[in-house]
């Protein structure tokens, strides 16, 4: 499975930003997907994931703020953040695979799948 994150840009702290994940190859709409971003200097950080119902879980740093959504029939997943903080900046990630327990979604290392980033920069 091959992931393909598109989507980032330069926005002003308080607009929004869709970005997409396209997956190709063996796919499979039972995959969980996930975001996952690192700003400069920070570790790797766990935003939000959906499972293959629909299922969803966000850090509590984008929780009001972010929207995830899947589209099986066209293999993409998107994330919608409104609301962008200074903070938000980061390269985003997205990542997929067979996660079979709530407990491993905010885990990178979980995730059979991963994709190249985006960058998602906010300004003041």
């Amino acid at each position: 499975v091959q992931l393909q994150a598109s989507g980032g840009g330069l926005v002003q702290a308080g607009g929004s930003l869709r970005l997409s994940c396209a997956a190709s190859g063996r796919t499979s709409s039972r995959n969980t997907m996930g975001w996952f971003r690192r700003a400069p200097g920070k570790e790797r950080e766990f935003v939000v994931a959906i499972n293959w119902s629909g299922g969803t879980s966000y850090s509590d740093s984008v929780k009001g703020r972010f929207t995830i959504s899947r589209d099986n029939a066209k293999n993409t997943m998107y994330l919608q953040m409104n609301s962008l903080k200074r903070e938000d900046a980061a390269v985003y990630y997205c990542a997929a695979g067979p996660i079979s327990s709530t407990n491993m979604l905010r885990y990178a290392r979980y995730y059979a799948y991963r994709g190249q980033g985006t960058l998602v920069t906010v300004s003041s």
